[in-house]
């Protein structure tokens, strides 16, 4: 298998493994949304972690796989490829994207479809499409534009530049950088923590926050106090309420 899902302890693992660079072919793009949706369904998964392996994240679509495409072919392709990538948008959990080596073309718009994204000081991300006299096809103008800003994204996308590590925590691109062999544990400690969290509270914040990206002010301060009185009616706000009234702030566990 191109893609792996290995479950520990309430975090999952979305492990690429397509020897040398995880190209993105047709077959692990359908991995993916196969795997991001049995995470999404999953009770024993309550966070995830992207991870591509010690030396490369993803390097992009297979590109000898893609010239071979006509019109016609990619019409129909172009959906599927777009629902793999949302299906990891849309998983209802936590999710870290642990950047090793090369994030480029759907690489880096797989990292975007993360909450997070820690990457090795040796990363390098981009948008490279334009350079095939493409665009990004899997959410990289709506992701990345979303994510850095309109001008900035444009830049990328444009040049088809690659950005380091530092550049692109700097951008807002990445979130963390820290040294190459330390990429996949502080991933896995992040989305670890958020897993002994109260799930159906963390569901409804990135829910809210996602959702109202998407409309207006006032629809998603609707979205967000639906979720908000929503939750009176949850076991976890019980226990963490009863917790901090009878042990003070942040000791109330939800499992």
């Amino acid at each position: 298998m191109t893609v792996s899902l290995e479950v520990a302890e309430g975090v999952g693992t979305l492990r690429l493994d397509r020897p040398p660079m995880n190209a993105l072919d047709v077959a692990t793009q359908d991995r993916i949304k196969e795997l991001a949706e049995e995470a999404t369904r999953r009770e024993d998964v309550r966070a995830v972690v992207i991870y591509g392996g010690e030396k490369v994240f993803a390097a992009g679509a297979d590109i000898k796989e893609m010239q071979v495409m006509d019109h016609a072919a990619m019409v129909v392709r172009a959906r599927a490829l777009q629902e793999s990538f949302t299906a990891v948008a849309r998983i209802p959990k936590p999710v870290v994207a642990a950047v090793t080596g090369y994030a480029l073309g759907g690489g880096c718009e797989l990292a975007l479809c993360a909450d997070y994204r820690i990457a090795a000081d040796n990363a390098k991300l981009g948008q490279p499409e334009i350079l095939l006299g493409l665009i990004p096809g899997a959410g990289g103008t709506q992701r990345l534009s979303r994510l850095i800003g309109p001008s900035r994204a444009k830049d990328l996308i444009f040049t088809g530049r690659q950005v380091k590590a530092d550049e692109a925590l700097a951008l807002g691109l990445v979130d963390r950088v820290v040294p190459a062999g330390e990429v996949y544990e502080a991933a896995h400690a992040w989305a670890a923590r958020l897993a002994q969290g109260p799930a159906i509270a963390l569901r409804a914040a990135k829910e809210s926050i996602d959702a109202g990206l998407e409309t207006d002010l006032e629809t998603g301060l609707a979205i967000e106090r639906n979720w908000f009185a929503g939750l009176f009616a949850t076991e976890d706000r019980e226990r963490g309420m009863r917790s901090f009234v009878e042990e003070g702030p942040g000791k109330a566990k939800f499992l």
